[in-house]
């Protein structure tokens, strides 16, 4: 994997001692997750932020931010943040609480059971 390593361990001291936190390769980076909810993540040197429709024209006001841009095109709701972005503890911390913030409203993901018998259900 081709992904910062200090700024994964720096999310991972960020997040340490908050519950149903995971993480995943994914993306050619790493992901994060709160209770199967992807809500960050980093792609090469860069944060990707998943902040929802709400704080997304905000979180492009900050500095050294851009549209997640990862399949060619902007996914509203998620940015990049460059290293400068989130150089400070502070400023890392403030874009994960943004996304968990987000991702705490979300409804929850529904389990692997209940995946497979609404696939059964509509054969």
């Amino acid at each position: 994997m081709a992904y910062d390593e200090k700024l994964a361990e720096r999310m991972r001291q960020a997040l340490a001692g908050k519950r149903k936190i995971t993480e995943k390769q994914m993306f050619g980076g790493l992901a994060f997750l709160a209770d199967g909810k992807m809500f960050a993540g980093i792609i090469k040197t860069e944060l990707m932020a998943r902040v929802g429709p709400e704080r997304y024209d905000d979180a492009l006001k900050e500095p050294h931010v851009r549209p997640m841009d990862f399949t060619g095109r902007p996914m509203a709701g998620y940015v990049f943040v460059a290293p400068k972005g989130c150089r400070t503890s502070d400023t890392l911390e403030r874009w994960i609480q943004w996304s968990l913030d987000y991702v705490s409203c979300l409804p929850a993901k529904p389990t692997k059971k209940a995946k497979a018998k609404g696939k059964q259900a509509s054969k």
